[in-house]
């Protein structure tokens, strides 16, 4: 599957805001848009022109993307079913989001970023009730039981993202067990618990265009 393999933080420099797109870096003094708040290329620290609607919109969406790890095609196809789904079209785009399996590892906190959550997951190190998945866009159903694998719970990436996600604290949508390195989801959360740097409904405007 086709994904974006060009350096992540000139995404965060482009968007203005942490995407929050490599882990523990995200939260260091290192972190790019710390020092250097503009965009990247050469003309990056010239004054930006007035953005049209339309721009603002697809900056928006860019924004989403690029947090889930989500390409075009596979984009529109959640919001496209969003759109079926009873309830408001953006609230169930991003639930449908938050519930992918790469979003789900991360924020049980047992990896540091969505890309890191991928990886596990392709390396064969999750369950879900018991059964290996290896799909990183696996639609998580409240109350299933996500787990590392017993053999991967001593991986260093692993460690380290529990360690972190203890001094961060938790997500109250989820239950989280430290002993066996698993979770569930509980219920979906509201956009307000989500808190990401995204206007849900320019995304709707954009597409229902």
């Amino acid at each position: 599957m086709a994904r974006y393999r060009g350096p992540v933080c000139k995404l965060c420099r482009a968007d203005g805001v942490k995407l929050m797109l490599k882990g523990k870096k995200c939260f260091s003094a290192k972190c790019p848009i710390n020092r250097r708040n503009y965009p990247p290329g050469q003309h990056g620290q010239r004054r930006a022109g007035k953005q049209s609607d339309y721009g603002i919109q697809l900056r928006e969406k860019q924004k989403a993307k690029r947090i889930y790890g989500v390409l075009e095609r596979q984009f529109r196809r959640y919001y496209f079913e969003a759109s079926r789904m009873r309830g408001i079209t953006g609230v169930n785009l991003f639930h449908l989001l938050e519930r992918r399996l790469d979003n789900v590892i991360f924020r049980l906190g047992f990896a540091n970023s969505r890309t890191q959550a991928r990886q596990i997951i392709r390396h064969n190190h999750i369950l879900v009730d018991g059964k290996r998945v290896n799909i990183p866009s696996y639609l998580v159903k409240m109350g299933q039981l996500v787990q590392v694998k017993e053999k991967s719970r001593e991986l260093p990436s692993v460690l380290e993202a529990m360690q972190l996600r203890r001094s961060m604290g938790g997500y109250a949508w989820f239950e989280r067990d430290d002993e066996t390195c698993s979770g569930k989801l509980l219920r979906l959360p509201t956009i307000d618990e989500i808190a990401l740097p995204v206007r849900e409904q320019l995304i709707v405007e954009l597409y229902s265009k």
